[in-house]
């Protein structure tokens, strides 16, 4: 494992070479940037426990919103966090690509069925304050408010659905991607009404 800080905007490029392929890591902008190299095999362990583990802290995160017109938003908010989190070029590229899909998919629904009358909110943790929302959250009508989780929801089956087809075309990646799509998919808690 190889760790880079980065101070003042910097970018940072290494090269490793890992067995007899050269191996690199690319990062720009301040920050502690991790690079977990496996030994063998599909991704790293580390990485895909630190993965599962955001997208299972969504329910938490957006749970505990006092106004639930807020926690579709939420859950877009979250998985594009955690789809902006993973290093384009890994292995995990497509679980990236649908993660952000996804998050898009249901910004876009939430945008479509905006309540006006409330403003737009921030949210954080009153047990961890650093660990906030990226952008401000989005109320949905309250009169739509069934609906849209329906239809997140379906979202949300979707991309579980190409997961686990992505699992089931290689077998070197089927263990991971079945934990993703698995975390993923038990954020419809959230959506029930």
């Amino acid at each position: 494992m190889v760790s880079y800080l980065l101070k003042n905007g910097a970018a940072a490029l290494a090269i490793l070479t890992v067995g007899a392929v050269p191996v690199a890591a690319q990062a720009i902008g301040p920050g502690i940037y991790t690079v977990v190299i496996p030994p063998n095999g599909f991704g790293s362990n580390a990485f895909l426990k630190e993965l599962v583990s955001g997208l299972n802290a969504v329910r938490s995160f957006c749970g505990g919103l006092q106004d639930e017109a807020f926690q579709v938003d939420c859950l877009a908010e979250r998985l594009d966090k955690i789809s902006g989190e993973i290093p384009e070029g890994t292995d995990y590229e497509e679980v990236r690509t649908v993660l952000k899909q996804t998050a898009d998919k249901v910004e876009r629904l939430v945008r479509d069925n905006r309540d006006t009358s409330k403003a737009r909110i921030n949210m954080s943790l009153a047990q961890a304050p650093a660990d906030k929302t990226l952008r401000p959250l989005t109320a949905v009508k309250m009169a739509r408010q069934s609906e849209v989780n329906r239809q997140a929801a379906q979202i949300l089956e979707e991309a579980t659905t190409v997961l686990l087809r992505s699992a089931a075309s290689a077998q070197e990646r089927s263990n991971q991607y079945t934990k993703i799509a698995s975390a993923l998919g038990s954020n419809k808690v959230l959506l029930r009404s």
